[in-house]
């Protein structure tokens, strides 16, 4: 029999908050995360604001090794203190850097969009340019190796079980929890850490700068740049930062005594094949549609039973698509679509990270019963309108409310759908 997987540890280092509790008061006060970067201005981008976490140059060396962070970027930072406060807040002892034995029964993935490109851009490129490769240093593949995040989690927790990083553009966070998820589903793990992260890095950024993807109205506000749904909304705002989840058999669990926040109950990933009107940069709106039906038909859920949706919702012409796509997915007139909320009205677009963070934000609004609002959006754009009822302004508390569903989609018309239920004692 499929083992049951619940979540039992939460990290995050989001632009609004680092660590949960931050993160969760900030959601609940509706605090925004976005600010002008200086470098955006320096290079000339059209848009000057992203999502920037709080400086985490005082945690590092009480977490890290003077060795270890020789072979750290950004990324590896952000990733590494997710990862530590998601096992530590599910009462899993760090092992011993000289530890003996890897631990079999647990493993991780934890994805990125752009990878190592900081550490490319500021070294690699301009070292190997100027023929100074010698100069390099012996930890530079470690850091701009995509799967360097996971690698590094690997170490610092003696991981022994599957140990990878996934890349499936903006869906990649959500696509890392459904796959962890499954893993431990059929019996290949125990636990799994799964999530994403993306550097501070302006170059992956000026790509979608130079493509007009990027909200660059907003310079003079940049807590109002980034405006999901709104009509109003004028491109994206990118962010940085990671969320990591700590996953576990409900067995396993159990066994240990640890305290559990959520229950996965399924989730799916496909791909559109770029048919339909589908494209590298655009959804095929059947195959959004077929994902979150195969997500509800995998966690065994009726449509009726979802409370309440996190979108992926970027503040693009993409966002009435994607609410017209969850009513037809969920076979809802817009008068019965459930509460509807973008994160990334607070955060910005992560990237690889976004889907994670967002995650993240599930599982706390889950348990402690509440529902973020989403911010710069009265003005909804027309094709939203007759959904005004789902579109929650401002932070509610709702105790009834059990199921989430979670869903991103990115770059190459992929696709990823999980559905989180509130834990309750008693819902063996």
């Amino acid at each position: 029999m499929p083992a049951r997987v619940v979540v039992t540890g939460l990290g995050v280092v989001a632009p609004n908050g680092l660590g949960c509790k931050a993160f969760s008061l900030a959601l609940q006060a509706g605090a925004s995360g976005l600010q002008i970067y200086p470098p955006m201005v320096e290079h000339g981008f059209n848009c000057h604001v992203a999502g920037i976490p709080p400086p985490v140059d005082a945690l590092l060396p009480e977490l890290f090794s003077g060795e270890e962070l020789l072979g750290m970027n950004t990324i590896m930072h952000f990733a590494s203190i997710a990862a530590l406060e998601a096992w530590q807040d599910a009462g899993l002892p760090r092992p011993a850097l000289d530890s003996p034995d890897a631990d079999p029964d647990t493993g991780a993935v934890i994805g990125t969009g752009a990878g190592g490109i900081e550490t490319v851009a500021s070294h690699l490129v301009p070292f190997t340019n100027n023929r100074r490769v010698r100069r390099l240093g012996s930890t530079i593949v470690e850091k701009f190796m995509a799967s360097g995040v996971s690698a590094r989690i690997g170490g610092l927790l003696a991981l022994g079980n599957r140990v990878s990083s996934n890349s499936s553009a903006c869906t990649t966070g959500t696509e890392a929890v459904i796959v962890a998820a499954e893993r431990i589903r059929v019996g290949l793990a125990k636990r799994m850490l799964a999530g994403g992260a993306e550097g501070v890095t302006p170059y992956p950024w000026a790509g979608f700068d130079s493509m007009k993807l990027l909200n660059r109205r907003s310079n003079d506000a940049p807590e109002a740049a980034s405006r999901p749904m709104s009509a109003s909304a004028a491109g994206f705002i990118p962010a940085a930062g990671a969320g990591v989840l700590l996953l576990e058999s409900l067995a396993s669990a159990r066994q240990r005594g640890a305290r559990i926040y959520a229950e996965i109950l399924g989730g799916a990933v496909n791909c559109g094949g770029q048919r339909h009107g589908g494209s590298i940069t655009a959804p095929n709106p059947l195959g959004v549609q077929r994902c979150i039906r195969l997500a509800l038909q995998a966690a065994g859920t009726d449509a009726a039973q979802v409370d309440a949706l996190n979108g992926h919702l970027t503040g693009t012409i993409a966002d009435p698509w994607e609410v017209r796509n969850w009513a037809a997915a969920l076979e809802c007139s817009a008068g019965e679509m459930p509460l509807l909320q973008a994160t990334k009205s607070l955060i910005g677009h992560g990237m690889g990270a976004a889907g994670a963070m967002e995650c993240v934000a599930v599982v706390l609004q889950l348990a402690q019963r509440f529902f973020h609002g989403s911010s710069n959006c009265t003005d909804l754009h027309p094709d939203i309108e007759p959904f005004a009822q789902a579109v929650v302004h401002e932070t509610r508390a709702v105790p009834e409310m059990r199921i989430i569903a979670k869903a991103s989609f990115g770059f190459g018309d992929v696709n990823g759908c999980v559905l989180f239920r509130r834990w309750e004692e008693g819902s063996e």
